[in-house]
């Protein structure tokens, strides 16, 4: 799994269902791997889905997956490329223990203390009222599904015993690409900082084509050509744990430090982070080139793992709805202001008592002297949220009058096997145990900088104004509620400014000033120097998260370019140095 891409030692990474099913024969076929993961269980269709599954009316699996295998089932064979999904004539196997509806369910809990709130620990929190909506319910309210995020031990005792293709329930992102390490460089289980190593290569290399290009916030400074299909990133691990992040030779995209500290800053948990068999510490990463899109990542360390895992429970929250209306030209916000009003008149007092989301988000800014109709045109989505569908119905019907929704759970409590599949009707499992200790979870840091004199000085000097986003690039994301938002310089002379400059409080004001801050939401705040990069946790901001956010952007995902599009005001002297954009 290390070495030169001549060499058969490496790990190329699948993501997502919404991917093509040709990239798994894309990976295995335009050059040397030891294995694939393909990571195809994200939280959005895992909810879209769970209810299917229980009703019998969804095969279990997703569709690309199994294309995939399908396209590539012959080169796997010839290759023995080990593979997490489907296949033929090898020994397959499938991981199980994630599922813990049978332990939770059938219905949601009655009161906060049966589940512990993913955050619960952390004191500085108040979770909003969205978090646990259920207990709203005076009737019970049924579990769709449960499950925990397994680690990378049950799949490499799979490995261990000869399984070429592992299926797997959920598992962490990284967990596979975990397991394919420290299965190939006969790591212990208390080897923290290797797996801690394995950990951020996993990380870096689990979305989709999002290290090689994809979703990169500097891709304007490049032909645009580059990213129409970027290839997907490979992973060559060392046995100390470092990697490098590569891509197969004559694939479009890139691998550079700038597209690797973007995907790393991605879906962060601030300076540690947590897996169910090793919790990684960030603080010290080094990222540096090391050829044409070859770039090494070195100085992770790793300690025991928290007590807890990630457990995803899905309910059916009831019924949401939105309406987009837009407006154009004069008096825009006046008409704005009146649809508001109205809808509010013509929805019933009781009904409105029933409703728990009624938002009204105003996007968009007339143009001063509009050149079209178009630069003049703004919109207001109505977005509505209920446990009834005649609550969220009652708006709807309100505008016919006007125009003629994470926990957390315990280790010890998932039984997680490997099963191999011997025959048609035989089934061996192995149970594979769990981390031989863990690490209680404490709270993690969070911080402004202490600026030094000569900073003090420099903040002091004649500034010039201008959009964040042209001195520094940045990467959001979700998690559950809670959104993470890294920014970096590619200047190490903006360095200083950066630290200062971007505090915990300024975050509060820039995203304060749009009316988006609620006193309830937490911001954490750390620091990554070696890559001149800072990181933002605020907690709450996302509602419920995924699929049940109110929010235009329920991911997450557009916030770092809405960000950098705000004024900043930086030294006109760092201005003047030699490539700031």
């Amino acid at each position: 799994m290390v070495k030169e891409t001549d060499n058969p030692d490496e790990i190329s990474s699948l993501t997502a269902p919404g991917d093509p099913a040709y990239e798994m024969y894309r990976q295995a076929t335009l050059g040397d791997v030891d294995f694939i993961t393909g990571d195809y269980l994200a939280e959005v269709n895992m909810a879209n889905n769970a209810q299917a599954y229980q009703k019998g009316e969804h095969p279990g699996y997703e569709e690309t997956a199994w294309e995939g295998i399908k396209q590539t089932i012959e080169v796997i064979s010839a290759k023995k490329i080990k593979v997490r999904a489907k296949g033929f004539n090898l020994k397959v196997a499938f991981l199980s223990g994630d599922d813990l509806h049978s332990k939770f369910g059938p219905n949601m809990p009655t009161s906060k203390d049966e589940l512990q709130h993913l955050d619960g620990n952390n004191q500085s929190l108040n979770t909003g009222p969205l978090t646990y909506a259920f207990l709203n319910s005076s009737d019970p309210v049924p579990m769709i599904s449960a499950h925990a995020y397994l680690g990378a031990r049950g799949i490499v005792d799979g490995l261990r015993r000869g399984a070429d293709i592992i299926i797997c329930g959920r598992v962490a992102d990284a967990s596979p690409v975990i397991a394919a390490a420290w299965y190939w460089h006969s790591w212990s289980e208390t080897d923290y900082g290797r797996l801690a190593g394995a950990l951020v290569a996993g990380h870096l290399i689990e979305c989709s084509a999002y290290v090689t290009g994809g979703n990169f916030s500097g891709f304007d400074r490049y032909p645009i050509e580059r990213f129409v299909l970027p290839g997907f990133p490979l992973a060559e691990i060392d046995s100390d744990g470092s990697c490098i992040i590569t891509k197969h030779c004559n694939t479009d995209g890139m691998v550079d430090v700038d597209t690797v500290r973007s995907q790393f800053l991605y879906e962060l948990q601030g300076n540690v982070y947590l897996n169910s068999d090793v919790s990684a510490i960030l603080d010290d990463i080094v990222i540096e080139q090391a050829g044409l899109d070859r770039v090494r990542v070195s100085g992770i360390r790793g300690y025991a793992p928290p007590p807890t895992t990630k457990l995803a429970i899905f309910y059916s929250g009831g019924f949401e709805a939105q309406l987009l209306l837009n407006a154009t030209g004069y008096g825009t916000t006046a008409k704005w202001d009146l649809v508001e009003k109205q809808i509010h008149h013509f929805i019933p007092e009781e009904t409105m008592q029933k409703i728990e989301t009624l938002e009204f988000q105003r996007i968009g800014v007339p143009a001063t002297n509009p050149a079209s109709q178009r630069s003049s045109t703004t919109y207001l989505r109505v977005f509505v949220a209920a446990v009834s569908a005649q609550s969220v119905l009652s708006v709807v019907m309100a505008m016919k009058e006007i125009s003629l929704k994470h926990f957390s759970v315990s280790q010890n409590l998932i039984d997680e096997r490997i099963n191999f599949i011997e025959g048609p009707e035989n089934v061996v499992s192995y149970s594979t145990g769990h981390p031989p200790k863990y690490e209680p979870l404490a709270p993690r840091d969070s911080y402004d900088h202490n600026p030094s004199p000569e900073e003090i000085v420099l903040s002091k000097t004649p500034r010039q104004r201008i959009r964040l986003g042209d001195i520094a690039q940045g990467r959001s994301g979700d998690k559950g509620a809670n959104l993470n938002f890294g920014l970096f310089v590619t200047n190490s002379q903006h360095w200083p400014w950066l630290r200062s400059y971007m505090s915990r409080e300024r975050m509060r004001e820039m995203i304060a000033a749009d009316d988006d801050w609620d006193d309830s939401f937490l911001i954490e705040r750390v620091e990554f120097p070696k890559i001149h990069a800072v990181h933002f946790v605020i907690y709450g901001i996302l509602g419920r998260g995924v699929s049940s956010s109110s929010r235009l952007d329920g991911f997450g995902k557009g916030f770092a370019d809405y960000m950098r599009d705000k004024v900043v005001e930086v030294p006109a002297e760092l201005l003047a140095l030699k490539s700031y954009l």
